[in-house]
């Protein structure tokens, strides 16, 4: 299973000498050209994304209109000839939420790279793991039973956060528990533990006795953007996303020693055991922010980082902001298709995830299996 490898395999000695020196400067060269361009289109694709997703919906607004509002309250300009009913839907609902799919798009992407690089193994990703169960539970107790009292106004977050980093806690240790840590068994055990945190958070619906509390952990728990609202919680998704993201990026090279290897790593003078901590606890908090915003959103880790190393190649250092790019579109993209497939019914937003990321899944383990066949 241990398949994950940041380069390609070196060419025999027969093979090496200055020619092959030149292709793979040259090879680099051409690697961070495509990145830079790929920088730039997805840039200008998340711009468009924005002013999509927002005019599109339920109530249709013109595109111009949707520019100008948020030229408005963004910039300072004039008002323009759109309505006050369009400017509310604008700039309190649809904006908020469209920051919101951006941000939490981005963080479980660029998560589930730095897993799979932490792992060394393609399959890994914070919903495999057992991370976003330990979230969830963590943020349904704090529902269903209250944690003000102990956290204040940051309850959901820090009940999250703690359930997230326990379920980390809990995934390394059983993997630990049998000897040396493989992939393969922080794999077994992060669906082991995720399935019992499952078992927990249905456990504590059960026990809290509250009917409207169950429905809301229920619909929570398979995604949702719609509680997307300027505020506090909104700035803490984003600050802690673009935290994880400039992290990762300046921490690529350490990245791509983690994912060759423990040795390759202490080879470099990096240190695996520490690196490997760092960046549980970074994911851990980074993935329990936003989950208490936006519930329990499967496969984005696992999908998303394929795509980007596809694109621009498995140096971490150019991966992680393509990453983050590619995870906020696609969340973005998928949350307008919840907003609008059965309107006015809203699906939630892990039920489409899933749709495309389990058979996303399922081809990756059938290459994986004709590779090693």
């Amino acid at each position: 299973m241990d398949t994950y490898s940041p380069s390609r395999a070196p060419r025999s000695p027969q093979t090496a000498g200055p020619p092959e020196s030149a292709r793979r400067i040259l090879g680099v060269d051409r690697q961070r050209r495509r990145g830079r361009i790929w920088l730039t289109v997805l840039t200008i694709g998340l711009v468009l994304t924005a002013i999509a997703g927002i005019a599109l919906g339920s109530v249709g607004i013109a595109p111009q209109h949707v520019a100008g509002i948020l030229g408005h309250h963004l910039f300072g300009l004039p008002v323009g000839s759109w309505s006050p009913a369009d400017e509310a839907i604008v700039w309190q609902v649809r904006t908020p939420r469209m920051a919101l799919g951006l941000c939490v798009g981005a963080g479980l992407a660029v998560c589930g790279m730095a897993l799979q690089a932490m792992v060394r193994n393609v399959l890994a990703d914070p919903y495999l793991l057992g991370v976003n169960s330990g979230a969830s539970s963590g943020a349904a107790a704090a529902i269903l039973f209250g944690a003000g009292a102990v956290l204040g106004e940051h309850a959901l977050q820090g009940s999250a956060f703690l359930g997230a980093l326990a379920a980390s806690l809990l995934v390394y240790a059983v993997a630990r528990s049998g000897g040396r840590v493989t992939s393969l068994r922080l794999l077994f055990a992060g669906v082991a533990v995720g399935y019992a945190l499952y078992a927990l958070t249905s456990f504590l619906i059960f026990a809290s006795g509250s009917a409207e509390g169950a429905r809301s952990v229920m619909f929570w728990l398979l995604g949702s953007l719609s509680l997307a609202q300027w505020g506090t919680p909104l700035l803490a998704v984003a600050v802690v996303t673009l935290i994880t993201v400039v992290v990762l990026t300046l921490h690529g090279g350490h990245l791509d020693a983690m994912a060759a290897g423990d040795e390759t790593a202490r080879t470099l003078g990096i240190s695996p055991e520490v690196l490997r901590t760092g960046l549980l606890l970074l994911v851990s908090l980074c993935i329990g922010v936003l989950v208490s915003a936006s519930g329990s959103i499967g496969f984005v880790g696992l999908v998303v980082p394929h795509l980007a190393r596809r694109i621009v190649g498995s140096a971490h250092a150019r991966a992680v902001p393509i990453t983050a790019l590619l995870g906020g579109l696609l969340l973005v993209w998928a949350d307008v298709a919840a907003r609008t497939a059965l309107a006015p019914q809203e699906i939630p937003i892990g039920i489409l995830t899933a749709l495309v990321g389990a058979p996303f899944l399922l081809i990756l383990i059938r290459r994986m299996q004709a590779t090693t066949a």
